[in-house]
């Protein structure tokens, strides 16, 4: 679809961050998302230290976007990969209907798998979407949230590919939102741990 006239956000952004680009001793893992992933990305480097360098590309495309799978080339084609954990799904929500997620979220992974075919992928659901201020009220638009998760889990699921959890992992706390979307540093220490004992799972065995 990269003739697809995608509709774009007011600002768009992309974070790569690259540490131990010279090293090789030890697995390389990359956190693929957006600011909720580039939020918690410091406290995964954090559990996983000594045991996996952590990149990340964090962005706002959403699936769709040929600007997303090109993000993706880059980074892809700049590193090889041990563990690839991936999220995508709150960009795009009200521009994109879930029905055109669900066709597009294949095409990302397919892209995904093309590139680094011997990295174990592991999918990460989208965290709550609260009303900001109003943080024990979930917004409206949480609905699209669960629908995105409820697709993603499915192909997921069907496609051999682990799923964690996050969304499951944050509703029982709105206590720690910033601003609706958004975490504060108990959030995304929650966050961290629950993505590093994700990861530790696939990392091999002679990381230790």
């Amino acid at each position: 679809a990269a003739d697809r006239l995608v509709p774009r956000e007011g600002t768009e952004w992309c974070n790569i961050w690259m540490p131990n680009a010279n090293r090789h001793e030890l697995p390389r893992v990359l956190l693929i998302g957006d600011s909720v992933t580039q939020g918690y990305g410091p406290d995964v480097e954090k559990e996983l230290a000594g045991k996996a360098y952590i990149a990340r590309l964090a962005t706002s495309r959403c699936v769709g976007d040929p600007v997303l799978h090109a993000e993706l080339t880059a980074v892809l084609g700049a590193e090889t990969f041990d563990v690839i954990h991936f999220n995508n799904g709150l960009h795009g929500v009200g521009s994109v209907s879930e029905k055109e997620y669900a066709e597009f979220l294949p095409q990302m992974l397919a892209h995904v798998r093309k590139l680094a075919p011997k990295a174990k992928l592991i999918w990460a659901t989208c965290t709550p979407s609260h009303v900001n201020g109003k943080f024990e009220q979930l917004a409206p638009n949480d609905a699209n949230v669960t629908e995105r998760n409820r697709i993603s889990t499915e192909l997921m699921t069907n496609e051999g590919i682990p799923v964690n959890d996050l969304y499951s992992l944050m509703l029982p706390h709105p206590e720690y939102c910033a601003d609706g979307l958004h975490y504060k540093a108990e959030g995304k220490a929650m966050q961290g741990k629950q993505v590093a004992q994700a990861i530790l799972k696939w990392v091999p065995v002679n990381a230790n």
